[in-house]
């Protein structure tokens, strides 16, 4: 398959990328800055930026599947990017009705999952990702209303650990639906095999540790 990844070059997205790589995939990347990985002839890596219409639909060409995972690392500021991107990909989807799979990244605590994380998740939200959190709720809430073959990935809080295949999803909230820690790898691993087969379709999915 060809999958693009938007926002690659670091955490979850480079994850994503190696994952995809693994399960011999052609990937293309858009990202700010470059990837620090292994060259590899599967690999295509454009160097842009995510609200850029051009930048997105050149990433776009002749892809199978995209993978939105989008991030502004270290910065708990107020940011429009999740917001300025769903908007750009349902502008072009009216122009030129994209068909493939999309799998966004936002994280268990946007949206209406806010409702069901632990006390201290919640006051971390609160009080350090209040803003950007907001914005992962409004890029959800911007793609879930157009018909966009979407998928919302929503994890809990990343970990670096290697990759064990094992973890638990849930596509509905329900009181003690305990979403924790998760390895990126195995959030990358998800993201990949929903790429291959969109078993969640317009679907809100937690991904934890099992």
């Amino acid at each position: 398959m060809n999958i693009t990844i938007i926002g690659a070059s670091a955490g979850l997205g480079l994850e994503t990328v190696k994952r995809g790589l693994g399960r011999n995939h052609s990937i293309t990347t858009l990202s700010r800055t470059g990837i620090e990985i292994e060259e590899n002839r599967s690999l295509n890596v454009i160097i842009g930026d995510a609200t850029n219409k051009a930048d997105v639909l050149n990433s776009i060409q002749g892809a199978d599947a995209l993978i939105v995972t989008l991030g502004t690392g270290k910065n708990m500021k107020a940011t429009t990017l999740f917001s300025d991107f769903a908007k750009l990909i349902v502008e072009l989807h009216s122009e030129n009705k994209i068909a493939i799979p999309i799998i966004f990244v936002t994280g268990f605590g946007a949206g209406e999952s806010k409702n069901y994380v632990s006390w201290l998740v919640r006051l971390f939200l609160k009080y350090m990702l209040k803003d950007v959190y907001a914005d992962k709720t409004k890029m959800e809430e911007i793609i879930t209303h157009s018909d966009l073959n979407w998928t919302v990935v929503r994890p809990g809080r990343l970990l670096d650990k290697p990759l064990t295949e094992k973890y638990r999803t849930e596509n509905k909230l329900f009181k003690g639906i305990n979403i924790g820690g998760i390895n990126r790898a195995d959030v990358a691993d998800f993201l990949i095999k929903q790429a291959e087969r969109q078993t969640e379709l317009k679907q809100y999915v937690g991904i934890s540790e099992k």
